[in-house]
């Protein structure tokens, strides 16, 4: 183990530091810190999947109507599906490697060193932590203009949501994916409801409705802001997809991971590409490009012509509601999955990755969900948030993206149980279009980018001066990289 101590950086911890609190790593450190195993099968990894995204499809992608009109969303939604459809077999390949919480850390750990790991997971961590704030602040919005109960968006509301739903997690894993499952079912089949309705009063005409900026470059009636919209439009492409890369992060409490992981990423893509398909074209013909291009609830709003709400626009602004809380009680358990892998490998306090005896990380729901409550309660910005979180996701793409292919060449005869079809071309064309993506994010908010980065460079002070010297050789993802870092020096000698 000397040389696997060397090549990540940890020092050893002595057995006799074991104590409350987590902080030493000897006997019963993986003890104290272990999950639910066997919670989940393919069809609620599936649902998760999915859970993770469909709020995107009831609100935010068509501000990128404004951004490229609707020509320049659509190419930039067929690029940012093509990227996240690449991305996902590699992480399906990836998945059935290394099946544990770590995800995208685990990947990047082993293929680029714990400085990658380190960056990889943060990256991740922004996104889980951000998103799950802003969405909140979208419920409190639901709520309040669909008058339930008389309650008013506000921190109180905002921090019930925190309450209720982190307290549904902590009861246990097997319970939060089921009442994760039903959600999403609600909010999926309410979209096929909406888009029924909607292609009734499909009019093709007003697709390309938005007026023509004259001075941009390669403008028309389709690109009305030019070729440059399309780029710009890609942060909003993404938001039909954003967040199904979290699947393998629920690899530890799952039956036969190598097997179901890679079964569950690939439906819940094929689920969100249709879903994104039907949205998209349904909501842009019923109303026009022009009237749901800055709407807070679009497909609402294409289905009131008039202005005048109907019973299926009502139906659809509850489902938006169950579709908000599908995907923020499926991203505050991504956070916290990530935050534990992290935490028990030693790239972040060690105590955040303890499990309570239902085998629930409770401090790695309950820092993040405080830390989520304060930027929601104290900046009730959630665009801003949300565009933060994109980055984060942009940076971690383009990361794991790369693990795929740094694996690929530099151990090919590591055992595969699923192959990405193409291979290394495959990860490829998903590392080249999120580096698209990640600049795409500057063209769109420049204080979120530079926001996501000041959070980069705090976390990497500490990394570098603080945690990279305590690494936790146990944890699987070091193990992992550790066993690599032996056969390679054995091969060499």
């Amino acid at each position: 183990m000397t040389s696997a101590r060397t090549e990540s950086g940890t020092t050893p911890d002595p057995d006799s530091r074991t104590g409350g609190g987590g902080g030493g790593t000897g006997d019963g450190y993986l003890e104290r810190r272990a999950l639910r195993r066997g919670s989940a099968g393919w069809l609620l990894l599936t649902g998760l999947g999915v859970a993770y995204v469909v709020s995107g499809d009831y609100s935010g992608w068509n501000y990128g109507l404004a951004e490229g009109g609707f020509g320049g969303l659509a190419i930039a939604m067929v690029l940012m599906g093509l990227m996240y459809t690449c991305m996902v077999f590699s992480l399906a390949e990836l998945s059935s490697i290394l099946p544990t919480a770590g995800g995208g850390y685990g990947f990047a750990r082993r293929a680029l060193g714990p400085w990658g790991g380190f960056l990889t997971g943060t990256a991740i961590l922004i996104e889980y932590v951000l998103a799950p704030a802003a969405i909140s602040l979208f419920i409190g919005d639901y709520v309040e203009s669909l008058g339930l109960f008389g309650l008013e968006s506000g921190w109180p509301l905002i921090l019930a949501c925190f309450i209720l739903f982190i307290g549904i997690h902590l009861w246990g894993v097997g319970e939060a994916l089921r009442f994760s499952f039903v959600v999403t079912g609600i909010a999926v089949v309410a979209l096929l409801v909406f888009a029924v309705g909607a292609f009734t009063e499909f009019d093709a005409s007003g697709l390309n409705d938005i007026p023509v900026d004259g001075e941009a470059l390669g403008a028309n009636s389709w690109l009305p802001f030019g070729l440059l919209g399309i780029w710009a439009a890609f942060p909003f492409g993404m938001w039909f997809f954003l967040g199904v890369e979290g699947v393998p992060l629920a690899a530890e409490e799952t039956r036969d991971p190598a097997r179901t992981l890679p079964k569950a990423i690939r439906w819940s893509l094929l689920v969100l590409v249709l879903l994104a398909l039907l949205t998209f074209f349904s909501s842009a013909g019923a109303r026009g490009s022009a009237a749901i291009q800055d709407a807070g609830n679009p497909l609402v709003e294409a289905l009131q012509p008039d202005g005048e709400p109907t019973t299926l626009s009502r139906i659809i602004n509850y489902a938006g509601l169950a579709g908000l809380v599908a995907s923020f009680f499926s991203l505050i358990y991504a956070g916290s999955r990530q935050l534990f892998a992290l935490s028990r490998a030693g790239y972040l306090p060690r105590f955040l990755s303890l499990t309570s005896r239902r085998k629930a990380p409770y401090l790695g729901l309950l820092v993040p969900g405080a830390i989520g409550f304060g930027l929601a309660a104290g900046s009730g910005d959630g665009a801003r948030m949300l565009n933060v979180a994109v980055f984060g996701a942009t940076i971690s793409y383009a990361l794991m993206s790369l693990s795929h292919l740094v694996l690929r060449r530099r151990e090919p005869e590591l055992h595969r149980p699923y192959r990405t079809p193409g291979g290394v071309l495959t990860s490829s064309v998903a590392l080249f279009l999120a580096c698209a993506a990640l600049v795409a994010t500057f063209l769109v908010d420049v204080t979120a980018a530079f926001i996501a980065l000041g959070v980069y460079v705090f976390a990497l002070a500490y990394f570098g001066l603080y945690s990279r010297k305590h690494l936790v050789a146990k944890a699987p993802e070091e193990e992992f990289a550790a066993l690599a870092a032996a056969e390679a020096e054995l091969e060499r000698n």
